[in-house]
Formats: C-alpha cells, structure tokens, sequence
C-alpha cells in the first residue's frame, strides 16, 4: 500500500469526516441515515489517516503529485 493521496486530499477527507460525526453526535438526521453517515465518516477518516484510497489506485489516479513517494517532501 502506498501513499496515493495528497495533504489537502487528506485534510478535505479529515474534516468530511469529523463533520459527518458530529451531524450523527447531534443526531439531525432520521435514524436509517446514521448508519450511512457512521459508514461514511469511518470510510473518510481511514483513508485520510493512512493516505491510501482504494479507488484511486483501482484507477491508477494519484493526489500527491506523479511519482512521489511518501514524505517525500521534494
């Protein structure tokens, strides 16, 4: 598994997911939305924590720049 997303793809996914727990937290939506949104934000949150998203590399797509490598900060 290598790192395919970029920082703002990743702070972007951090934040999407934070709010979505934070809407199930205050419970706004109807009860059969709070599962989808809990799954939503766990999906979000994982893929921002470990830089991997399963479909871009499905699809060969990269955020983080072309060919650069993890922490690589050049």
């Amino acid at each position: 598994m290598t790192v395919n997303m970029g920082t703002m793809d990743r702070v972007i996914r951090g934040v999407l997911g934070g709010a979505a727990i934070v809407v199930v937290a205050l419970g706004l939506p109807a009860a059969p939305w709070n599962w989808v949104l809990v799954g939503l934000a766990v999906v979000l949150l994982a893929t921002a924590a470990l830089g991997f998203c399963p479909v871009y590399a499905l699809f060969g797509a990269r955020t983080n720049g072309p060919g650069r490598a993890a922490g690589s900060r050049a």
